[in-house]
């Protein structure tokens, strides 16, 4: 009985001996269609955690935070031409709204391990109510000439936050007629150390096409400009586990009885009222923001990803 025994567990110890070539294929196998999914798919990452969740370990992500992930190829950077590499567990996207003011969130703004800002919108003076990092900052070609009026401070040495710029191809061509994108070529020659990457063509074309698909608009033909917050929150979809939104109101916000009456942007004192101003661009005819429209389609990807909306708070309904 025991020479049986040890003969059986011979025969197992063989059977799993020739087996363990196929099953190390089968774990290269499957390990290298998870990465050319990731690395090829339009989709956020974070949208493939489901099946492959239980396989990263969060005590290791949360000892690196904010480091490279994956390469999204959208964007490229100035003058390597190099896509960006980011990925963050937790992004705090601190919108320019006059509603991040009297809130006090700058201290947990600041705990966030990656923090975004859009445009020129200073932290200098406001650091109660809006924190003091900036991990990444996305522009729109528009603002570039307001960074440039304080290079140092924006693309200085002891500056290390990434720049992410967007803008349609006229503005953004390579072959020295962009005069924007010759803007931010002299930027990284007279500041070699700054992080500048641009939104690729291909990339706009996809932002202009989840617009159509999300409201069944087409952005040029309705006469349309997309913010960028529009931008910034596909490229947060792409790069950030967790989003939390500071300062964005919900689509019906400015008809609500709560209804607060700030400025357009926290930094710009006596300017004009960010729903007057909502509602302007909501109704031009021509070369307005759809503000409100976009709001609605925010609301609608919260209910799918991970998006949470602060100051004021709120969750779509």
């Amino acid at each position: 009985m025991k020479r049986s025994t040890i003969v059986c567990g011979d025969i197992r110890m063989a059977w799993m001996w020739k087996r363990k070539p196929l099953i190390a294929t089968s774990l290269v196998v499957a390990v290298s269609l998870f990465v050319v999914a990731v690395n090829y798919s339009d989709k956020p990452y974070f949208l493939f955690l489901p099946a492959f969740g239980q396989c990263f370990s969060s005590r290791w992500v949360s000892k690196q935070p904010y480091k490279a992930f994956k390469p999204h190829p959208g964007y490229v950077s100035i003058p390597k031409q190099e896509p960006l590499r980011l990925h963050c567990e937790l992004c705090s996207i601190v919108s320019s709204s006059g509603q991040m003011l009297g809130q006090a969130a700058g201290p947990r703004i600041d705990r966030s391990p990656c923090i975004w800002r859009m445009n020129n919108a200073p932290t200098r003076g406001f650091e109660n109510d809006v924190g003091r990092r900036t991990t990444l900052r996305v522009v729109s070609h528009t603002s570039v000439p307001l960074l440039l009026q304080k290079p140092q401070y924006f693309f200085g040495q002891g500056n290390d936050t990434v720049y992410v710029v967007w803008g349609p191809l006229r503005n953004m061509r390579t072959d020295g007629k962009g005069i924007v994108y010759n803007m931010l070529q002299q930027a990284s020659e007279n500041y070699p150390h700054a992080r500048i990457y641009v939104t690729t063509e291909d990339r706009m074309n996809y932002c202009d096409r989840v617009f159509k698909k999300e409201t069944g608009k087409d952005r040029i033909q309705s006469g349309s400009y997309l913010s960028t917050g529009w931008f910034t929150l596909i490229l947060a979809m792409d790069m950030c586990k967790e989003i939390h939104i500071y300062g964005m109101i919900n689509d019906t916000y400015c008809k609500s009885e709560s209804y607060r009456k700030v400025p357009y942007h926290y930094y710009e004192a006596g300017s004009r009222d960010e729903c007057a101003e909502y509602l302007l661009h909501e109704s031009a005819p021509y070369g307005g923001h759809r503000f409100i429209t976009e709001k609605s389609v925010f609301a609608k990807w919260a209910k799918s990803h991970a998006i949470k909306f602060m100051n004021p708070l709120w969750q779509p309904s």
